[in-house]
């Protein structure tokens, strides 16, 4: 599958030179990417019609964190599939994000291409969900 312009990708996280660089990295690849500081704001944007296929979340941020934004965005929209990418996190919040409906979990730093293929698996399998082919 590659991606295309129509895949949209939502980064949230409070560091914001590093969303900033996945967005970046992200539109290299082909995505239509944006970031958002915090959960609010991530809700904000999606619920102004900007709907992503695929967030990338932070776990630890400041006021709503990962869990927290990830049970809201389930909760608005529950195809969006989210991945979170920390440092901070622990084997039982990858756990108890799978249990909220949690497509992976990944630990910071990031590998950019690592982080591609986990995108492309989430869009692929919301493409199955709905009985649509996944694009190649």
């Amino acid at each position: 599958m590659t991606a295309t312009s129509e895949h949209k990708v939502l980064i949230v996280d409070d560091e914001l030179d590093f969303a900033e660089t996945v967005v970046e990295c992200l539109e290299l690849r082909g995505f239509h990417a944006k970031s958002a500081g915090d959960a609010n704001e991530a809700m904000a944007l999606i619920k102004s019609g900007w709907r992503p296929e695929v967030v990338i979340l932070d776990l630890k941020m400041p006021g709503v964190n990962g869990l927290e934004a990830l049970n809201l965005i389930k909760a608005h929209d529950p195809s969006i599939q989210v991945i979170i990418a920390t440092s901070h996190g622990s084997t039982s919040d990858g756990i108890e994000g799978m249990h909220r409906g949690l497509f992976d979990y990944l630990m910071k730093p990031v590998e950019i291409n690592e982080l591609v293929r986990m995108i492309n698996e989430a869009i692929a399998q919301n493409a199955t969900r709905r009985g649509g082919p996944a694009e190649e």
